[in-house]
């Protein structure tokens, strides 16, 4: 049976990630501390990877609580506290990519990308390691970076997890451990998988070139009326019940709805 493998929470979004083992959902399905923080534009938009490329030269290291930051370019270094100075992280941030923001806190939803599926995007270590084998330049941990999924399972073969998402006007149904998910959605890429992770430097022609090999590879267990075009990978989910606990750990398991698994 395919179990959780990985757990990658963004504590600043679209910011580098930190691996745990445990993780509390909260009741809107969003993972603790995943994307509780993100950088805004004077207009409310998201200061992101998607619209700022400088932002892959900034590296992020948090302290074991989550309490402190550490911001770091190629030419400057610094310690923030998240909760006290969130004025300076955003000055910081806004002098290396050259905009004003601030930065904005979400402490009971986050910040998700979809907010129709705000639970954590889920993909196999198989698929990570499928896709590297379509670029030269990709080995799987930087796929990893580049895809930013929250949940990592050990499932075979590579877009096994396709089959956790029905069709449109059927939502599936899935335990992770003890929590129930639906899988609403193969998740829309966007430029960010095509950008080096360290320096925004962009693999030309990746969207399609991936979806090239996303069509020709497609499983036959893979909901079909989602893939209105094939760049797309990892699924979108959303929080069913945490009628039996609210942490998932990894080494969970992680498998189709069935009586059982609302029973336990």
């Amino acid at each position: 049976m395919p179990a959780l493998h990985r757990i990658t929470i963004y504590p600043i979004k679209s910011l580098d990630g930190v691996e745990v083992s445990t993780v509390n959902v909260l009741p809107s399905g969003a993972l603790a501390g995943d994307r509780r923080y993100a950088l805004v534009d004077c207009d409310g938009g998201f200061v992101n990877r998607k619209r700022y490329a400088a932002i892959h030269l900034i590296r992020a290291k948090y302290s074991d609580d989550f309490e402190r930051v550490t911001l770091s370019s190629p030419d400057a270094e610094n310690c923030f506290s998240l909760r006290n100075e969130q004025d300076a992280i955003a000055n910081w941030c806004g002098n290396i990519l050259g905009v004003a923001c601030q930065l904005v806190e979400g402490a009971g939803n986050g910040f998700p990308d979809d907010r129709d599926a705000p639970g954590p995007t889920l993909i196999s270590t198989s698929t990570l390691a499928k896709i590297a084998t379509w670029f030269d330049e990709l080995e799987v941990d930087e796929v990893r970076r580049r895809f930013r999924a929250n949940l990592e399972i050990d499932a075979k073969p590579e877009f096994w997890e396709d089959q956790l998402v029905g069709d449109p006007n059927e939502n599936k149904r899935f335990c992770v451990g003890n929590t129930t998910w639906q899988g609403r959605g193969i998740c829309q890429r966007c430029v960010v998988p095509s950008r080096d992770t360290h320096d925004g430097a962009l693999i030309a022609g990746f969207a399609r070139e991936f979806s090239r090999r996303r069509q020709t590879s497609l499983p036959e267990w893979s909901p079909i009326r989602h893939f209105d075009h094939f760049y797309r990978a990892a699924i979108n989910t959303a929080l069913e019940s945490l009628d039996n606990g609210n942490v998932v750990r990894v080494g969970d398991s992680v498998e189709l709805i069935e009586k059982q698994c609302l029973d336990r």
